[in-house]
Formats: C-alpha cells, structure tokens, sequence
C-alpha cells in the first residue's frame, strides 16, 4: 500500500507533468504533501487536465523540452530530486508516423538527456522511466500475455521508440547504476510498462475514450477504426499506484528492485474496444453510438495482453477498480467538467475513492 508518510516534504521531479498521467500524478503528490518539480512542454491539447485541474497551482511547474539537455540539467541541479518520474514523451501510435524524428527525438534522446542528468545529482535515489506495453515485440497472440522478460520490438515508431526507451535504461542501469555498486551510487532505475490508461482529463486525438467522450457530447456517433481490437484497460490511477509503489521500493531497497515492472489489469479486463464501447454506451445513455470507420488506416496491433503478476508478487500491487467502475469514474468526471464543477476538487475525490478501495481490498 503507498505510504503517504513516505511522500510528505518528498523532493519529486515529474517529467511530463503537464500530459494526461503527469498531471494526475502531479496531484496525487501534492496530496500527499510531496515537493513537486514539473518539467514539460506546455500542454499538449486545449482544455487539459493541467489546466482545468489546476495543477501548477502547488508545484514547480517548467515549461521546457527534455530534447534540451542543457535546460534539463539545470532543473536537476537546482532542485536536487530525491525520486524522478520520468513521463515526458510522444505517446500517439498514429502521430509517429507522420512525425518519426520527433516520435524518436523525444522519447529516446529524451531519456538519454534525463540520465545524463542524473548522473550529475547525487541526490536521486530512485527513478521510475515509464515506458509502455506497446514496447513489447507483439506477435498478437489471443492467449499470451507479455511479460517482463518477452522480446521487446515495435513495427510503428512509437512503439519501437519505446522499446529503445527500454534499452536505454537497461543500457544506463548497467553501465552506471549498476547493483554491485549500489552502495557507491546509492541510484536505483526501475522501468514501468502499462496498460491502455483511461479516466477524466484526457482530450489527446486519436484515443479511445476522448474520442468518445467529444462524440457523446456532441451527439453524434463515434466513428471507431478497430472495434476488434484488444487491450488491457485500466484506469489511470492504476498505473499510477503501481508507480508510486516501485519508487518507494527504489528509494528503500534500491537494486533489488532495479528492473522493469508490468502494470496492468486481471486478464478479464482485456477487452475489444466494441466491448468497451458498449459498457461505455450504457453508462453515457442519452443516445450515444458508435459506428465502425470503414477508410483505410495505418497499421495498429490487434491485440495486446499484459502480465501483472510479478508487480503482484513482488511490489503487492493489484488492480483495485475494474472496467466497470473505471468507465463509471471516467464518465463522471466528464460529466462534472461539463457542469462547471471545481475539477481539482474532483480529481482529489477519486483519488481518495481509489485509495479507500485500495484499503478496503487489502482488509479482505
């Protein structure tokens, strides 16, 4: 279970602070009485859960590129993070391949410039780099799961970016943060890769869930390009929780925990985006549908599972919400975004709400 206490007066730095995660993760911090430092581009959509959230209002927000090592090495020296989140990148399937350099630039010069980073403050203890379950060589098996030891690849160039991603920290863990030398480092590098996070605040193109909502809203119907394909949903605390947890253990156990980690649902929650729509027509009501894209489009994989099981065995993670009550939150938030509500306030409901439920789970 997190422990707040561990995260009270935290020094943090956020990669990425300002994206659809960051700013959840952001607030989740500050909740918990951690000294948060963002470092990202501006956001990238309008609205954004940054700035409907008011994410900025308890942190260090810069507003800088992790493609310029010079700038990111100054916001290291300057607030000397104890735990880095590493969150920054390009995270769009379909925009990689109109824009591969930047897809590339951002995601693995970006790590390269956060470790180089790193290695000038003695001061980090743990670091968290967030990679994806996309990072895994996908032969789209129906009944495999991947897990932390499958071969990573990528036939896009988001996901081959972030199976580089992947390599680059394994290639840094190894060459300079190495286990048998903890003691003299005392840095510890771990890797998360999740499912396909959902929740209030996301309004990038291209996904699942804003796609819907902007559609439901709008009424009219939702024109979907792969109903038959199938992911691991979760919603984004989920993920989250899980990247808390491995930065604690990081930062107390050090090497031990050095590695990558799945973050995903159980297995029942691997659903087509034809299920999850109609769960998520039902819930949204007042004529909402969906109808399948017939134009042609860009490779995407069919279908992707995640094993969680050693975040489970080894960290004590486990999924709290299921699709359901995920979808549930996710609909709720938009809804109270779209009645005028006070949405940090919103967002700090859930976040308790999730918590309360990841203690109820743990007393069973």
């Amino acid at each position: 279970m997190i422990r707040a206490a561990f995260w009270k007066d935290r020094r943090v730095l956020i990669t990425g602070h300002t994206g659809f995660k960051g700013s959840w993760l952001s607030l989740w911090l500050q909740a918990m009485g951690a000294r948060v430092v963002g470092y990202a581009l501006p956001p990238a959509t309008q609205p954004s859960l940054f700035a409907v959230a008011g994410v900025a209002q308890q942190m260090v927000s810069i507003l800088a590129d992790v493609r310029d090592p010079d700038q990111l090495a100054n916001a290291f020296a300057d607030h000397r993070p104890e735990v880095v989140f590493h969150l920054a990148a390009q995270a769009e399937i379909l925009r990689s391949y109109a824009h591969p350099v930047e897809t590339y630039a951002t995601n693995v010069m970006g790590t390269v410039n956060l470790l180089e980073a790193i290695r000038q403050t003695p001061a980090v203890r743990a670091v968290v780099v967030v990679s994806s379950d996309k990072c895994y060589d996908n032969r789209e098996s129906a009944e495999e799961a991947h897990r932390e030891s499958s071969a990573l690849g990528g036939s896009d160039p988001y996901s081959s970016s972030k199976a580089c991603v992947e390599l680059v920290a394994a290639a840094y863990r190894s060459s300079f943060f190495s286990a048998a030398d903890h003691a003299s480092h005392s840095t510890a590098i771990g890797s998360a890769r999740a499912g396909n996070a959902i929740g209030g605040g996301d309004w990038s193109d291209n996904r699942l869930i804003p796609d819907a909502m902007r559609a439901f809203t709008g009424k009219r119907p939702l024109m979907v390009r792969h109903p038959g394909a199938i992911r691991p949903w979760q919603h984004v605390l989920e993920p989250l929780a899980g990247y808390l947890l491995l930065a604690e253990k990081l930062h107390e156990e050090g090497a031990a925990f050095a590695e990558a980690w799945n973050f995903g649902p159980v297995d029942q929650d691997t659903h087509s985006v034809e299920q999850v729509l109609e769960a998520l027509v039902g819930i949204w009501g007042d004529g909402a549908a969906w109808l399948r894209d017939v134009r042609p489009h860009p490779h995407e994989a069919h279908c992707l599972r995640l094993d969680a099981s050693k975040a489970g065995s080894g960290l004590h993670w486990h999924p709290v919400w299921r699709l359901p009550t995920a979808l549930r939150a996710t609909v709720d938030w938009y809804r109270a975004h779209s009645c005028g509500a006070d949405m940090t306030a919103i967002c700090r409901e859930q976040i308790d709400d999730y918590c309360r439920d990841a203690a109820s789970a743990i007393t069973r």
